[in-house]
């Protein structure tokens, strides 16, 4: 990814630089999920004391994830007779688009992003609700009563758990003073926002790994009461679309933490001898890895404590976060 400034003032052509921007987003976008989903397998592997796959491409299974796209060109598109045939071939684009949009917003140097946004990060906690509509378009448009329970479970996780995670991303953008998530990151200068927010860094990742439907907070998809929820009809590349969308999605997790909490691309103090992307790219591993971890570790709750965490726990921390950090805020200024 190159700074939007750059193309702009490269090709001096709102087209052509608007097709660059297309280009690298989507190559980013099929790339980097596929390095996480890679280390997803490897590490569950090692953590279960198995090996894991091993055959595609030798060393290490490095092209499983490839074959893995082979195999699901390859596979017949099944709808099935009683399902709405519309709803339910476009259900997958309607999930996978706004995973795609996040990325032009977020910073990944001091001169990469596609976009800077005066309201970055209202762009971006709007347009990532988007995605449950394709859920529900999916759970409903099946004609299957697992998958349409399945979605309407993803739309009740969607609504207790936007709110914490919207209000811990207030509290940061009151203390930067800006949406901008290069501004955010650029306020952090000498100081992460972690230290003084780490109620709220761990209000944003528990609710953004309810967001993305990942252990603990995987009952959508529970495959031990209902198959695999509202992906239960889903065939081939229409499958894979949702899988590399949960892939995206755990990137844009740990990116977008990283701006609100780690600096984002910024060095630690006295490590600034490495470049930004470097350091942005770190931090979005390490985040990963733990996303990962946390699959490997915890149970699946049940939809009723899913339900209560949110509601009595979340929910009120976040807004005491908010009123700590208003009364700081004005304390200081």
């Amino acid at each position: 990814m190159i700074a939007a400034g750059f193309i702009d003032t490269f090709f001096n052509n709102f087209w052509l630089a608007a097709g660059t921007k297309v280009i690298l987003v989507m190559g980013f976008f099929l790339t980097a999920p596929m390095v996480v989903g890679y280390a997803e397998h490897k590490i569950l592997a090692h953590m279960q004391h198995r090996l894991g796959p091993m055959e595609a491409g030798k060393f290490h299974g490095w092209a499983q994830l490839i074959a893995d796209g082979v195999k699901f060109i390859q596979k017949e598109d099944i709808i099935p007779s009683a399902a709405d045939r519309w709803v339910f071939t476009f259900a997958p684009a309607v999930f996978l688009v706004p995973v795609i949009l996040t990325f032009i917003v977020v910073p990944f140097g001091p001169t990469i992003w596609i976009e800077d946004l005066d309201v970055g990060l209202f762009f971006l906690m709007s347009v990532s609700t988007v995605s449950v509509v394709g859920v529900l378009m999916a759970g409903w448009a099946s004609a299957n009563k697992f998958s349409l329970i399945g979605a309407l479970r993803a739309a009740a996780q969607l609504i207790a758990y936007e709110l914490p995670l919207i209000l811990a991303a207030v509290a940061v953008a009151m203390l930067a003073g800006s949406l901008s998530l290069v501004s955010i990151t650029e306020a952090q200068n000498g100081f992460w926002y972690i230290l003084v927010q780490p109620q709220g860094f761990l209000i944003f990742v528990i609710a953004s790994l309810a967001e993305l439907v990942r252990t603990p907070f995987d009952m959508p998809v529970a495959d031990s009461e209902i198959i695999f929820g509202a992906y239960t009809e889903y065939t081939g590349m229409k499958f894979a679309f949702f899988l590399l969308a949960e892939y995206a999605g755990i990137v844009v997790l740990a990116a977008v933490a990283s701006v609100l909490y780690l600096g984002g691309y910024l060095p630690p103090p006295a490590l600034g001898f490495l470049p930004g992307f470097i350091w942005m790219s770190a931090k979005i591993g390490g985040l990963s890895f733990l996303i990962i971890w946390l699959r490997a570790t915890y149970p699946r709750l049940r939809e009723d404590q899913l339900q209560r965490f949110s509601w009595i726990v979340l929910i009120p921390l976040s807004l005491a976060n908010i009123l700590i950090t208003a009364v700081v805020k004005v304390a200081v200024s």
